[in-house]
């Protein structure tokens, strides 16, 4: 099973100390250079969930492996990183530098649900990978993070997260909308927003004590007080897909983690994902990858 790396960890294994405000109320925000970290032969980064968010700036050849999924960056790239999603990288040259800054949820509690933006959701797009003229676009806003975090300035935090959303607008623009497709539709909005917070706090399974337990439309919209229509007719509008195709494919996503990151066997998994039949849990994943659970991992 792929562990879950906590901030305390990071810091102890980097510094070998604990920041004093790393439990306070308002969240935490630090930045890095990478030259920092690496040596002359770097070694590949641990596979594993964070507990915290990551954006990094990056600039050397190297493939990440993240979900079920792996992506070769040639020269430059933006990362994020999510509690949600584990990923590790191999470098494939010994040029390497860039930055990076982690945060916590809590950072952002009155400013916004992080889980929201497409960069940071299971499906979303999580490597971009930049021409120079991007990479040398986005360095700036990491050179004010540095300035920033080391000034006396009262309201620095504010700042620090006016650039973070900076850097998560001007990546999302760089690809299509993929969740609002009406900006004026404000309720429609707001109950997807809270069912994709219903449906991404199940998420990860890390034990095999845990179980998803809110499998149907219609346990949504009992949560959500509403009627499963109504759910179904926003999801319809903000997401373009029904509320049953987006809890499917959340859990295929999950479904493929575990396969190829864990050593639980086939039972094991299509029970925490909430099938009391494994051969339930077969033809659901075969109808929607065309190939079944076990051969999925040993592909």
């Amino acid at each position: 099973m792929t562990e879950t790396h906590t901030l305390e960890e990071f810091y102890q294994s980097k510094f070998n100390w604990i920041p004093d405000n790393l439990k306070t109320d308002v969240g935490h925000f630090n930045v890095f250079k990478i030259d920092d970290f690496i040596g002359d032969n770097p070694k590949p980064v641990p596979y594993n969930r964070r507990q915290y968010y990551k954006i990094s700036l990056l600039k050397g050849k190297r493939i990440f492996h993240y979900a079920h999924k792996s992506v070769e960056v040639q020269q430059y790239c933006l990362q994020f990183a999510s509690p949600q999603i584990p990923y590790n990288w191999e470098y494939l040259s010994t040029e390497q530098s860039g930055c990076f800054c982690v945060f916590t949820s809590d950072f952002f509690v009155q400013f916004g649900n992080l889980k929201t933006y497409e960069v940071f959701q299971p499906n979303g797009t999580h490597i971009f990978e930049l021409t120079e003229e991007q990479f040398i676009a986005f360095k700036p806003v990491f050179d004010r993070m540095f300035n920033e975090i080391e000034s006396d300035y009262k309201y620095k935090y504010d700042v620090l997260r006016t650039l973070i959303l900076d850097i998560l607008h001007q990546a999302m623009k760089m690809q299509p909308a993929m969740s609002v497709r009406n900006h004026d539709s404000n309720a429609s909005q707001r109950i997807a927003i809270l069912f994709l917070e219903l449906l991404e706090r199940q998420f990860p399974i890390e034990d095999l004590q845990q179980r998803f337990q809110l499998r149907s439309a219609s346990d949504y919209a009992d949560q959500l007080a509403i009627h499963v229509n109504h759910l179904n007719k926003s999801l319809k509008e903000i997401i373009g897909k029904s509320t049953s195709d987006i809890i499917a494919e959340r859990v295929i996503q999950e479904a493929k983690m575990l396969l190829k990151n864990s050593h639980w066997n086939i039972s094991e998994i299509a029970y925490s994902l909430g099938f009391n039949e494994v051969t339930h849990f077969i033809n659901f994943f075969k109808k929607k990858l065309s190939l079944t659970p076990l051969k999925f991992r040993n592909d």
